[in-house]
């Protein structure tokens, strides 16, 4: 991918070693230091950055990094079992999609940056990732702060009343936490229309653009969070939403 820019910003990936050690600097400190958290000697790394492309997100003038997140393209069968996803939830239902998929990860920005054009950026360069793959769908985790499924009862029976995936295609569990919340919440009306407040950002724009998400959660005592398997089937994006997106990505 060529850098993409935007205002004051440009989204670019990772050249070497360096840039790897800054996209992890910023991740421990979204993910842990914020949070109190273990700290894990200044750097949130795991086996999964090998395999993986990095983007940055800078400030033009200053090259701060004001964001990141990983990618994986997902050609074939074995490659849906390597990656994080795949490591916590059972992805054999989508070994007959067609083309190729996109896992994104990790995503974050710094919490002292809040521009919406950060985000927008963002965006713009998975676009232009899914674009140069001819990914059919992009899929990943999408976290809760917390891991106690109680905390996010309105969230969840949501999701379950409106934005379970088909069938078919739903991941199986896998992990040795999960929470079924599909069954669980199934009925809780008066939860559910309280539940978007609780959906986090990301969550939001991933349904925004169709997404879909699994029947059950995974809880991850290591980050003290609760994610639910996210997908987005490219050719349902809806049009305008789409354009936009494209935008973005033709710079």
């Amino acid at each position: 991918m060529q850098a993409l820019t935007r205002g004051r910003y440009r989204a670019r990936l990772a050249k070497g070693e360096a840039d790897l050690h800054h996209v992890q600097a910023l991740r421990h400190l979204v993910f842990r230091q914020r949070r109190g958290l273990a700290a894990t000697g200044g750097l949130d790394a795991d086996r999964f950055d090998a395999l993986c492309q990095h983007v940055l997100i800078e400030d033009l003038a200053t090259g701060a990094l004001l964001g990141c997140f990983r990618v994986a393209e997902l050609s074939d069968a074995a490659a849906l079992d390597r990656c994080y996803t795949g490591a916590v939830y059972d992805l054999a239902p989508l070994r007959g999609m067609a083309g190729p998929m996109i896992e994104i990860g990790r995503f974050c920005l710094h919490p002292d940056h809040s521009d919406p054009d950060l985000l927008r950026l963002a965006w713009g360069a998975v676009a232009r990732l899914v674009d140069a793959a001819r990914a059919s769908l992009l899929l990943g985790c999408s976290s809760f702060e917390g891991a106690d499924p109680q905390d996010h009862r309105a969230a969840l029976a949501l999701l379950g009343a409106a934005y379970l995936g088909p069938p078919a295609l739903r991941p199986q569990p896998k992990a040795a936490q999960t929470y079924r919340f599909a069954t669980d919440l199934a009925g809780q009306g008066a939860e559910a229309r309280l539940g978007f407040a609780g959906i986090p950002p990301l969550l939001r724009t991933y349904l925004a653009m169709g997404g879909w998400v699994s029947d059950h959660a995974v809880c991850d005592p290591d980050l003290d969070t609760l994610h639910v398997f996210t997908a987005v089937e490219i050719a349902k994006i809806p049009p305008a939403r789409a354009r936009a997106l494209r935008l973005i990505a033709e710079g």
